[in-house]
């Protein structure tokens, strides 16, 4: 996600002797933006990620294949974003503010071999190599949303296993009350670790009982192959109600405290990035709205058509009992 971005987005106008409300509007926008010179780092964001995306498809990976997973809400019917958008329209600061600078800069990172350490309030703390973790589970293919902050949206088939499944063969301690994720920060292979963007390591956290559900994914592949270095490999957190920078990626250590700990965008910016970052329309973001989204790959870019935002990112039914009597618009 960017830092400092106001891009929303209109329709293109119709041939028409009265102009759509929704263009007038649009224009109006746009008339803002070009006066800060926001829109022009947003058209030229998406033009860099339009032309990384001619070279990119599936194949080239070797194959993660999963059987069809039968947790509820684990198979979304709507539409899978195509590969090519899926893997160059990307948040992975580590190599890059644009969204085009994953897909350009993280071939240097190496995921073999690789270790995932687990630690804290567990009774059985220990190193675990990716392919320990790979056999700890049978491998699924899950459909799941893909919310950014910025109101774009995708729907990716990810593969892996409910993260639940490591929590449990681990043995957390009774005061365990969250769990923590810290990402790889390797300034040889990761040329934006350092910048004064964010602090470094990045670090996530659940609530264990967010951990623990079934939807919650410890996932290693993605489209039937194993993820590409611009999307976590070669492991990383899915969590599909939530807003995408929650789901920690290159995971290296998973950690368990039982206060809450520090995250990376709540600390880089408390009032406007919560702990518990869930999608929720009816709170908006200091800079921009929340209400509505944008499809990933539905054409017109930066124009395309918005769609009304689902609560906790359309999982209502299967997620909304965790937050039960919480003010979601304070505990955001």
């Amino acid at each position: 996600m960017l830092i400092h971005r106001r891009d929303n987005g209109f329709l293109h106008p119709v041939s028409s002797e009265i102009t759509p409300r929704s263009a007038y509007e649009g224009r109006r926008d746009m008339l803002k933006l070009l006066a800060t010179g926001a829109a022009g780092t947003a058209l030229a964001s998406w033009a860099s990620r339009d032309a990384l995306a001619q070279t990119a498809a599936p194949g080239k990976l070797p194959p993660l294949k999963g059987a069809k997973s039968s947790v509820p809400g684990a198979q979304a019917m709507d539409k899978v974003t195509d590969y090519k958008d899926a893997t160059t329209y990307n948040n992975f600061y580590e190599f890059g503010t644009d969204k085009a600078d994953p897909a350009r800069n993280a071939g240097t990172l190496k995921t073999r071999p690789w270790t995932v350490e687990v630690e804290g309030l567990v009774k059985k703390p220990g190193k675990y190599g990716i392919e320990d973790l790979l056999k700890l589970s049978a491998q699924e293919e899950r459909i799941y949303r893909l919310r950014c902050v910025e109101g774009w949206s995708m729907v990716i088939p990810w593969v892996g296993y409910s993260l639940a499944e490591l929590i449990k063969k681990v043995e957390p301690e009774g005061n365990a009350k969250y769990v923590e994720f810290l990402t790889l920060a390797d300034p040889k292979t990761m040329p934006f670790v350092g910048s004064r963007v964010l602090d470094w390591p990045y670090a996530e956290g659940l609530r264990m009982d967010e951990a623990m559900h079934p939807l919650t994914l410890l996932s290693f592949g993605m489209y039937g192959e194993v993820l590409p270095n611009q999307n976590g490999a070669p492991v990383r957190i899915v969590v599909p109600w939530k807003y995408g920078f929650k789901s920690g990626k290159s995971i290296v250590k998973i950690r368990f405290v039982e206060k809450e700990p520090g995250t990376a965008w709540n600390k880089a910016a408390a009032n406007e990035y919560g702990f518990y970052s869930n999608v929720n329309p009816n709170v908006d973001h200091p800079r921009w709205s929340q209400a509505t989204e944008r499809r990933i790959g539905d054409g017109g870019g930066l124009f395309a058509k918005r769609t009304k935002t689902q609560m906790f990112n359309g999982y209502e039914a299967q997620v909304g009992q965790l937050y039960a009597g919480m003010d979601l618009k304070k505990l955001f």
